[in-house]
């Protein structure tokens, strides 16, 4: 009885290891080429309708996602029990129904009250007049069942008693494709407060090779990196040379390429609060909004390194002693 009570104990306490005697690169490794293309395979698929904001499509996947996250484990933040961080339709001028971010939370062991939130949208399009569906796997798809996985990973890491320094938000944002207004009112009314935000790595449109790396799957354009922090496009840099040795190519990361991706993206609306980002993305391609965006299209190799980078770079800046220092704004 003794021992059986000792045993109860210890397992009532915890079994929190020492998260710098773990291998991240071992849980990097549960995100596989074949876990994303049996999410995207769905989240893709016509039942979902091209995931129109406000409209029943958007809402299953929303569905999908919460139900993985209860599946694997992943809480919801305290205060919404059903995972939604609703927007009402006042919030769209009525222009849209009702949706919902889809959120989920790890807690940080030591710091809890310094949050990085990790996002991808999950909407996209819907279908056109025609009826031709716009299932947006790269666009809209590729990232969202990422997160997922990078969500699982670190899930994974926590259930072998290594739970990360610092909380974790992931979200799902939605109405991206409305002009930024899911992560807009995610900044307006935020779970935890901006100022305990320490970073936000933004994934979107991350499943596909572009013209300009035509055989090449080891490679991703980084946005945003050197902005606001220079803590983080180090730490962003470090952990690809020590983990990934991926091409990191910021081309779209000058002030002056017409493209303007910076502030095309949901980074954008934590970047104007002063919330260092970084924006993961692989370029355009002919699909993007067309409904040839298809999930047979997608490079899983490629969608798993990318997503293996954002782990790697999420972990060493959930866990690193000191916060990221911001001393770039307003410049």
């Amino acid at each position: 009885m003794l021992l059986v009570t000792l045993t109860a104990g210890m397992v009532a306490c915890g079994t929190q290891k020492n998260v710098e005697n773990a291998n991240p690169m071992e849980y990097a490794e549960t995100i596989t080429a074949s876990e994303l293309k049996e999410h995207l395979s769905t989240f893709a698929s016509d039942e979902f309708e091209g995931r129109d904001t406000g409209e029943p499509g958007q809402k299953k996947a929303a569905e999908y996602i919460v139900n993985h996250y209860k599946e694997i484990g992943i809480a919801a933040p305290n205060g919404y029990a059903n995972y939604y961080q609703e927007i009402p339709t006042e919030f769209f001028n009525g222009k849209l129904k009702d949706s919902e971010n889809v959120l989920g939370f790890i807690k940080g062991s030591e710091k809890p009250d310094e949050i990085l939130v990790i996002t991808s949208h999950y909407d996209h399009v819907g279908v056109d007049d025609e009826g031709n569906i716009y299932n947006g796997a790269d666009d809209g798809g590729s990232g969202p069942v990422a997160l997922l996985e990078v969500a699982e990973a670190f899930k994974a890491a926590q259930k072998d008693g290594y739970t990360p320094k610092r909380s974790i938000l992931f979200i799902h944002l939605t109405a991206e494709e409305k002009g930024l207004l899911g992560s807009k009112y995610y900044v307006e009314n935020p779970i935890f407060p901006l100022e305990n935000t320490v970073a936000n790595l933004n994934m979107d449109m991350i499943g596909r090779i572009d013209a300009e790396h035509k055989g090449n799957d080891n490679y991703i354009y980084l946005i945003g990196s050197d902005k606001l922090s220079t803590d983080l496009h180090e730490v962003s840099e470090n952990v690809n040379s020590e983990f990934m040795n991926m091409d990191l190519d910021y081309t779209y990361n000058d002030e002056n390429d017409p493209n303007r991706f910076y502030y095309r993206s949901d980074h954008y609306n934590f970047a104007k609060n002063n919330i260092p980002a970084i924006f993961y993305f692989n370029g355009v391609h002919p699909d993007y909004h067309k409904a040839t965006d298809t999930a047979e299209k997608i490079e899983y190799e490629a969608l798993m390194k990318r997503a293996r980078l954002v782990f790697l770079t999420a972990w060493e800046i959930t866990n690193r002693d000191e916060r990221l220092v911001v001393d770039k704004a307003g410049k």
